[in-house]
């Protein structure tokens, strides 16, 4: 030992990284704030020499199917997961994730909002921290709205917002009306469009948990949907999801989009959006109800029973998902891009009220977003853009297939919601839920 010491004295290398580093493979998802952590995690490494960092960064899609099988078959590929309120609460249940007990009083997790901890937790047990968590929102170009004499209120309906869309349509000039996921998959179309089934007064499943697809308010939804992004949406649309659109509302081609209160930062930056001084930010529309009209998610750090490395995971974690981070964000790339919808202290921070122009937009659709009432009728499932069951993976990507097929002029609109109710029915069946 005496010789490690020498040698090591005389290399410059510290004795824990010599003798004992732990590397851990992180999982996640290709979105800019997620990319951000990757970039600045170098901080953690110079700090916790003794823990190496192995990043995998995969679309979203892909993230998910990737992570569902590595857990469910207990692969132990990864010892940090990347997942959400839908996966946490049910895979905490299975007794798939490590409780994320035991953390420093400095971490304060009381200063964790607290409709996303409860988002994160199964029977009272914490099972991940947040890295960001989001509601939804309709943003919009102002010169474009001023230009045309339109004013936003505080809360729109989904009647102002397509005739707007009308009015704004320019493709002449790159300007497209208005912006909506297309892409299939329960976390991308889907995710907007339980929001839009939502207000319209519409659920997934009745109390005895037969599928309400074909109901006058799915069809109502679907329908405003669909004429919306075939009329005044840009072209090729069910190949947008969340990372597309952002880049089409960066460039200055959208004049509205809705979707997650999580790209305000990236569009209000100057260094990431051409028309960062020209976002308007308002909440989600509204049809017949509030309800469920605006989401709640967090991507959130885990750690999969399977790891070994379950003590150089959570330190990687608490790390993430602390005030230090946030502030080394806020100091490093500007405090617009700090991690938002996490802590309170984040939105009592002086430096971020003033580079936030959306902060309490956001934050008030946080705190007002209820998934245990997710729409006008009771449900019974928790959830506003998901249903809480380990099947809705399965059911809203399939489903999320055949409405690509509407916009895409492969099946009517009947058609298409008649082909997607009789799959859901099936799904139901096969898994015990209807006789």
């Amino acid at each position: 030992m005496r010789l490690w010491k020498a040698l090591l004295v005389g290399t410059g290398l510290s004795l824990s990284a010599a003798l004992a580093q732990t590397t851990i493979t992180i999982a996640t998802v290709n979105n800019p704030d997620m990319v951000t952590m990757q970039k600045l995690s170098g901080e953690f490494e110079k700090k916790y020499p003794d823990i190496k960092l192995n990043w995998v960064v995969l679309p979203e899609n892909e993230l998910r199917q990737k992570v569902t099988t590595d857990i469910a078959t207990n692969a132990g590929s990864y010892d940090v997961l990347t997942i959400g309120t839908y996966e946490t609460p049910i895979w905490g249940k299975n007794g798939w994730l490590v409780e994320m007990s035991g953390l420093p009083a400095s971490y304060d997790l009381e200063d964790v909002l607290k409709p996303v901890r409860a988002g994160l937790s199964y029977q009272g047990k914490l099972y991940a921290l947040p890295f960001y968590a989001e509601s939804s929102m309709l943003y919009y170009r102002k010169d474009l709205f001023a230009a045309k004499k339109l004013a936003v209120p505080a809360q729109p309906t989904w009647t102002q917002a397509a005739a707007w869309a009308k009015q704004l349509h320019d493709p002449s000039k790159g300007v497209y009306g208005i912006c909506l996921r297309g892409l299939p998959g329960w976390g991308e179309n889907m995710a907007f469009l339980s929001t839009l089934v939502n207000t319209y007064g519409g659920r997934w499943f009745d109390e005895n948990w037969k599928p309400q697809l074909t109901s006058p308010e799915w069809k109502r939804a679907i329908s405003q949907y669909v004429e919306l992004v075939t009329k005044y949406g840009p072209p090729g649309v069910t190949s947008n999801g969340f990372t597309e659109n952002l880049t089409l509302m960066s460039e200055g081609k959208c004049a509205m989009w809705i979707d997650a209160t999580v790209a305000a930062g990236y569009l209000a930056n100057p260094k990431t959006s051409k028309v960062a001084d020209k976002i308007g930010f308002a909440k989600a529309p509204v049809a017949v109800t509030p309800r469920g009209a605006h989401w709640l998610w967090s991507w959130a750090l885990a750690i999969p029973k399977s790891s070994k490395k379950v003590d150089a995971a959570k330190t990687f974690i608490a790390w993430a998902t602390s005030k230090e981070y946030i502030e080394l964000v806020g100091n490093t790339q500007g405090w617009v891009s700090a991690p938002p919808g996490t802590r309170y202290s984040t939105y009592n921070n002086p430096n971020y009220q003033k580079a936030a122009p959306f902060a309490k937009v956001v934050l008030e659709s946080i705190n007002t977003a209820d998934p245990t009432k997710p729409t006008l009728k009771p449900v019974p499932y928790t959830g506003v853009q998901f249903v809480g069951i380990p099947e809705f993976q399965a059911i809203g990507t399939q489903v999320g297939q055949f409405i690509a097929g509407i916009v895409a002029g492969k099946t009517s609109l009947d058609g298409g919601l008649n082909q997607a109710q009789t799959a859901v029915e099936k799904l139901m069946k096969e898994a015990g839920y209807l006789k």
